[in-house]
């Protein structure tokens, strides 16, 4: 491959990855804890797009209780955030996928 193919191909590169990126506020991924009490979703631009409490869940108003929301609350976050991340690094590498030779070493994560 020569340099100017190869100029050529990472400008392609750049191209399907850009609209790649712009399509990842549609991939979502939900992450749940305490047995499904607590779900967060999320897309692949890493923002919250929605928290589903089981309602049995706050009818307490014990500090316990409210602690224990908090803990689901943030596992539930946590595992959505990186499935989520899982999922848009496999969106970002179908977009590129059959452009770029298999360079040992070359990793485009910086990219995303």
């Amino acid at each position: 491959m020569n340099m100017m193919d190869m100029f050529g191909k990472m400008k392609e590169v750049q191209s399907r990855m850009k609209d790649a990126q712009e399509t990842l506020s549609a991939v979502t991924e939900t992450g749940e804890s305490g047995a499904g009490l607590v779900k967060v979703t999320v897309n692949g631009l890493k923002n919250v797009l929605k928290i589903e409490i089981d309602p049995d869940l706050i009818k307490s108003n014990a500090p316990a209780d409210r602690e224990m929301l908090q803990d689901l609350l943030v596992a539930a976050t946590n595992k959505a955030m990186g499935n989520v991340e899982t999922k848009a690094r496999e969106h970002l590498r179908q977009a590129t996928e059959g452009l770029l030779p298999n360079i040992p070493g070359l990793n485009l994560d910086g990219l995303m």
